[in-house]
Parts: C-alpha cells; structure tokens; sequence
C-alpha cells in the first residue's frame, strides 16, 4: 500500500526495464508487490530485534566463508563481511551475533536525530558497535580491523564518482573501499547472504569463500558478480528501490 505512494513501484519497474526489458508483465507486477513486500518485513523485523535475535537462534548458517572466517577469530585476523541490500542483510549478523561472533559495521545517518538514535541501538542489538559514514566512522572502522575485529559493510549503493563497475549487466558506480580496506589491513574479504525463505519468515545464511587480493576494481566486480547471482535465483529479494543505476539509460 505505501510503495506506490513513495514512488517505488515506479522506480521498481523503471529498473526492470533497464536491467531485464523482455521480462512478461506478469512477472512485472509480481515484482512490483514481491519487491515492497520484503523491504517492508526486512524493515519490521530489524526494528524487531528480540524477536530476529530468538529465530536467527533457529537459522542455518552454511558455506566455505563460515570456516573461514572460524580461523580468522582464532588467528586475530581482521575481517570486513560484505553483503548486499537483499534478503535481509541484519538477519545474516544476528545469525553470526547468536554464534559468538562480534560483527560491527557502518551506517548511514538518517537525517532525524531521535530516528538516528534509535536506528543505532536496535543496529547494535545485532552484533558489536556500528559507526557511521564520515571521516570519524571511517576512523573507528579501521581501528577495529587494526585490533583484529570483524565489521560489515554493504557495497550495492550508488556512490557519487565511484568507478562504473558492471552490474546486472549496466555499469554501476560502485565504491571500491571494501575491497581497498581489505587488502591494507590484511583483511579477509567475505560475501555473505540472507535468503529469505518460503515461509516468508525463516532465513538461510551462506557465507560464501573469500575474496583473493588483488586490484580492488577487480575484487569489487566479483563482489558484484556475486551479488547478481542471489539476484538471478531470487529477484524479488533485491532493493529494486535504490537508484543503483542513476545517470544510466537502457
């Protein structure tokens, strides 16, 4: 009910003609209430955090990262988790948060201070400290790598003179700083994903294998090469809201 009052299923639509234009209408408009449906549940449920909290209790947790990222707690080794706006990307740190694992990450501020306030909290409910976007936040970022912490980020936001990077098939300024940061630090640089399930409530989170080191353009395309494929098998799941292609025409 509220999407098409804010303008998304426009937008929603917009972007599946520019990334899929053959799609059949009736796909189209299963889209255009799949899509609202799990960006309104992904935002009932991270303002919800005893109750994600007690069912992330409940989630599998699976993948080659998994082991992984198991070795770099016992070894101090800084880890950067990166994940996209899809699923739910809060369910997939609880789930690590309800395992042991502290993962903190960065936000972005919303504009009212007592929203902004309460935003955090329910945020930190999920796992260690989350810092937000800016200069001071960048610098607590890397100060918890430097000590060995794990700290998320999400990579699928339209970034103003990022490079244009291929995704879903149309370049995609995309920041390359998870990547950047990874490879300074000696960090383990791990995709991880929330698939909502069937049900609608139950959650599988994959941790996926590291990415190699090597030019952070490079390692951000196939970051984004993994998120298209969560995508591609499930494409109601993706923000289609975000205007992940601005200033690209089909």
């Amino acid at each position: 009910a509220v999407a098409p009052a804010l303008g998304w299923t426009n937008r929603i639509r917009d972007h599946l003609n520019l990334i899929w234009p053959d799609m059949p209408e009736d796909d189209v408009r299963r889209m255009l209430r799949l899509v609202p449906d799990n960006a309104g549940r992904t935002l009932i449920e991270n303002f919800s955090t005893d109750d994600l909290l007690a069912r992330a209790r409940q989630t599998p947790v699976s993948g080659p990262g998994l082991e992984a990222l198991e070795a770099a707690r016992a070894d101090g080794r800084p880890v950067i988790l990166v994940t996209g706006h899809f699923g739910n990307f809060e369910a997939a740190r609880a789930a690590l948060t309800v395992r042991g694992f502290q993962v903190g990450g960065l936000y972005r501020p919303l504009a009212n201070a007592y929203f902004n306030s309460y935003y955090k909290r329910t945020m930190e409910a999920f796992g260690g400290p989350v810092v937000p976007q800016g200069r001071k936040g960048t610098t607590a970022f890397v100060r918890a790598l430097k000590s060995g912490g794990m700290m998320v980020l999400l990579y699928d936001l339209y970034v103003q003179e990022a490079p244009l990077i291929p995704f879903l098939g149309k370049p995609a300024r995309t920041a390359t700083s998870a990547a950047e940061m990874a490879v300074r630090y000696g960090a383990l640089l791990i995709p991880f994903f929330a698939t909502r399930q069937p049900d609608g409530l139950e959650f599988d989170v994959a941790l996926e294998a590291p990415v190699e080191h090597r030019d952070p353009i490079e390692m951000t395309a196939e970051l984004n090469a993994r998120l298209e494929a969560r995508i591609v098998a499930n494409p109601e799941q993706w923000f289609w809201i975000h205007r992940r292609w601005k200033g690209v025409s089909a």
